[in-house]
């Protein structure tokens, strides 16, 4: 299934619990039909934004809309919404094969062949209890229904963190190939930035409520650069542009900077004898964030990553 264009529309919402602003004024339109990574630091709001799109909480103002309509107890919508996350809950009953027997009676999509496949890779004991289970192994359980539900919209609030290695490189390869075969939307959170880069499309940070990113991922791998070299030499390559790290050792520098550099402007690095470096995106958002904290913002509007500052 492909989705059409703007499979989730956000505008202007804000979500508030008692003294907390989770989400401040995001406006956010999620396409169809590509690999979504939401990232962020704990508390930056992505879950609560996640919760919204999934209908299991509701915005304090503004507009949510889901394939057009609002979520929130709208089994219409939620019928083609998976949304799996690490501490999800099972009644205290059930049984592994039970999660997953329950998923294929909610989503119409359900491959039970794929599911099958899954649970002998993952290594999951069906007949076990819920409440027995090993971190990695309900983990599995998450990434089993996310996976085999077919969802149009599948949400990843990180249920595979609780994987060793091994499987979370099980879960990246067999979610890009059935991806490949079965396109829909799906959104992706997650600490393990590194682990993740290369299967994102497009990126969306979000810092203290607001989205500071939202663009492509090809686009953003090419919007920042660190200059290393003669301390003197970067102080006068980096004058006037944005800096978003700074470290110094003796006569050396290193200089992170923000924005795309010209092959002319790479050119005159090479000439001054420094180094430009690529900043991987786990980098990016490291040095995004940390740079928020000693920043004002003059606006809530997203910054597009092609742009200087």
């Amino acid at each position: 299934m492909t989705n059409p264009p703007g499979v989730i529309s956000l505008r202007n919402v804000t979500k508030r619990y008692r003294d907390t602003t989770a989400l401040d004024g995001v406006t956010l339109d999620i396409e169809g039909g590509k690999i979504y990574g939401l990232l962020g630091r704990n508390g930056a709001g992505k879950t609560t934004l996640m919760s919204l799109l999934s209908a299991q909480n509701f915005e304090t103002s503004g507009d949510v809309r889901v394939f057009g309509e609002h979520p929130y107890e709208n089994d219409g919508v939620l019928a083609r919404v998976c949304f799996v996350r690490e501490s999800q809950k099972y009644p205290d009953d059930f049984k592994a094969g039970h999660a997953l027997k329950a998923a294929s009676l909610f989503f119409p999509g359900w491959d039970a062949a794929f599911a099958a496949e899954l649970v002998d890779e993952l290594q999951l004991p069906l007949k076990r209890s819920i409440k027995k289970l090993s971190r990695g192994q309900l983990s599995a359980v998450g990434v089993i229904i996310g996976l085999a539900s077919r969802a149009e919209i599948t949400v990843f609030d990180e249920p595979y963190l609780g994987l060793d290695a091994v499987a979370r490189q099980i879960f990246y390869d067999r979610l890009v190939s059935d991806y490949a075969e079965h396109p829909r939307t799906i959104i992706l959170s997650s600490h393990l930035i590194d682990e993740v880069a290369n299967l994102l499309e497009h990126v969306i940070l979000l810092d203290a409520g607001h989205v500071i990113i939202d663009d492509d991922a090809e686009a953003i791998r090419d919007s920042a650069a660190t200059v290393l070299g003669a301390a003197d030499a970067v102080a006068s390559f980096v004058e006037g542009r944005t800096v978003l790290h700074r470290e110094t050792l003796g006569t050396l520098a290193s200089v992170t900077i923000d924005g795309r550099l010209t092959e002319a402007e790479r050119a005159g690095a090479a000439y001054q004898g420094l180094e430009l470096l690529p900043v991987s995106l786990q980098q990016l958002v490291i040095r995004k964030t940390k740079k928020q904290e000693h920043t004002e913002r003059a606006s809530a509007s997203p910054i597009r990553t092609g742009a200087r500052q």
